[in-house]
């Protein structure tokens, strides 16, 4: 008898095991489905800002990879760019041929002939001659007086323009008219057109 008790001692520790791993391969599968409700009623995602979300991804890329030496890092940098410079390559490539397949569904137009367009019109200003020392050059002096946009108070303004003048015709105090030309030397961007006043 003594034996048949240890029997079915023996035996009684077995049946629990088996009936252990059964309830172990339930947990399981309950452990998956119990989280299943619980994620339906998830937090809101969190709104974060272009900034925020780039230093959020640089810390993670930091967390996750494995320590590299420089070498390796200088690797991976190359091999981004090159990717990068790729994906550039492609855009343009495409950008180019829609803009081609654009131009060649547009209707054809004549080539008109070229229109020549007159320059702007020259400007013109009178002033009086405050130096006449250069040969075929004089120093104009030109006065403004305007009225200030928002103040009303009239402000002077003077300006000096260096003037060819082929015939050396003017003198100091002379008042002169001068037109916009070519540029003629380093300071020289104006013609003598008229002396209007000579000086007394």
């Amino acid at each position: 008898m003594a034996e048949e008790e240890k029997n079915e001692t023996e035996e009684t520790p077995d049946a629990p095991e088996e009936a252990a791993p059964e309830t172990e391969a339930e947990a399981p599968a309950e452990a998956e489905a119990a989280p299943a409700p619980a994620e339906e009623p998830a937090e809101p995602a969190e709104v974060l800002s272009p900034k925020e979300a780039r230093k959020r991804g640089r810390s993670r890329h930091r967390e996750a990879g494995p320590e590299r030496s420089p070498e390796e890092r200088q690797a991976a940098r190359r091999a981004e760019r090159a990717e990068k410079a790729q994906q550039r390559r492609r855009y343009r490539v495409r950008a180019r041929e829609k803009a081609k397949a654009r131009r060649a569904a547009e209707p054809a137009t004549e080539a008109a002939p070229p229109v020549e367009r007159p320059h702007g019109r020259p400007k013109v200003r009178q002033g009086v001659v405050v130096s006449n020392r250069a040969d075929k050059t004089i120093t104009v002096r030109v006065d403004v007086a305007r009225r200030h946009r928002r103040y009303g108070k009239v402000i002077r303004s003077s300006s000096t323009l260096h003037a060819h003048d082929e015939a050396n015709d003017a003198n100091i105090g002379d008042t002169v008219r001068v037109i916009e030309s070519r540029p003629l030397s380093r300071l020289k961007r104006w013609r003598l057109v008229e002396v209007l006043e000579r000086a007394k």
